[in-house]
């Protein structure tokens, strides 16, 4: 079984980590796999050390019909059974051909429009209300499918606080995410003021960092805000925090859930798609409305002085975690999926 991976982003958020982690788990079950990436992506070196076929000539010239034609010559020459598209962009590189072609997937991690994937035969969606979104929206039920994330966390101590500047008799607030405006990150600020106990780690990087640094002075915050930028250790960064917070407005999915259940680390969450699809209020998490900085202030307060609860929430997110989202278990959903479609000859989905 051949799987040609296309995945054209050059920037670090969570789905460009997650289509890592598949390759890599796909990689270690002895699946023969190309990945078409750029050749700066931010872990393209690590795939490359593992041992898979790199190929980022096809995305070398900026011209979208360059690019088809040679992801056309690498298709025709590497032959795969199944093509992998990880999300909108990848997709709208799949050049045409003649029918019945091999099944070419189109990955969802958001509310895409199923009609911006082009030449897509099947559809995958990260979660049971995105896959339901693509049907809604005139995918063939018996062609959407839902096949979740799952966390990259592996055994590793928790990180010396002392290296980020931050007392050990202080409460840990960790985000991991991009600093963008749907991420919340602006109301967990606010309500730091409420949390004078509390220093805040932002482990992350995108446009939005210097408006953050602006509110966090403005706040009045700034000495309790640490700016880590892009980690690689976010095991170390959850084991080492008291909590883990999600503030997102617009949260698909969020697998920052599941990193904190895998972690043993605390989560409290803003009320967007994902958390109140995955997370049960009071058993796995907290969760509290978007944008209102007092109620999660509020949150964080109740859970940092009670530690039955704190018990509790660890102990219902890893009963969570191991249910079905460990890295065995997706991978294996991957490797089902991709043995019932390779050798099919399908017609795209009306």
């Amino acid at each position: 079984m051949r799987i040609l991976h296309i995945m054209a982003s050059r920037a670090t958020g969570g789905a460009e980590t997650y289509s890592t982690d598949v390759m890599l788990s796909l990689h270690r079950a002895g699946v023969e796999q190309c990945v078409v990436m750029p050749r700066n992506a931010p872990r393209a070196d690590e795939l490359k050390a593992a041992g898979l076929r790199l190929a980022a000539w096809p995305l070398a010239i900026p011209i979208q019909l360059v690019r088809k034609f040679l992801l056309g010559l690498l298709i025709g020459g590497f032959r795969p059974d199944v093509t992998h598209c990880w999300m909108r962009r990848a997709a709208s590189l799949i050049p045409k051909t003649k029918l019945p072609a091999r099944p070419n997937i189109g990955w969802f991690g958001g509310y895409y429009d199923p009609g911006r994937f082009g030449n897509c035969t099947h559809f995958v969606g990260v979660t049971n209300d995105i896959t339901a979104h693509m049907v809604a929206n005139g995918v063939p039920p018996d062609r959407a499918t839902f096949i979740p994330t799952f966390p990259d966390i592996a055994p590793s101590p928790a990180i010396d606080r002392a290296t980020l500047n931050t007392p050990d008799d202080v409460r840990v607030l960790l985000t991991l995410s991009r600093l963008h405006p749907k991420k919340g990150l602006d109301t967990l600020l606010t309500a730091l003021r409420s949390l004078p106990d509390c220093v805040v780690w932002l482990a992350g990087d995108g446009k939005l960092r210097h408006t953050l640094e602006k509110q966090a002075r403005d706040l009045g915050v700034m000495d309790r805000v640490r700016f880590l930028g892009w980690r690689t250790d976010r095991a170390a960064l959850l084991r080492a925090a008291d909590v883990c917070v999600l503030p997102s407005r617009y949260e698909p999915f969020g697998t920052v859930i599941l990193e904190a259940w895998a972690s043993n680390t605390p989560l409290i969450a803003c009320r967007s798609a994902g958390p109140s699809a995955h997370v049960t209020d009071g058993e796995t998490g907290l969760l509290v409305p978007i944008d209102d900085a007092r109620a999660l202030a509020d949150a964080i307060r109740r859970l940092l002085d009670d530690d039955g609860l704190r018990a509790h929430l660890i102990e219902r997110g890893q009963a969570a975690y191991r249910q079905g989202y460990t890295r065995e278990a997706v991978t294996g959903q991957w490797l089902d999926y991709y043995r019932g479609l390779a050798g099919q000859r399908t017609r795209p989905a009306a």
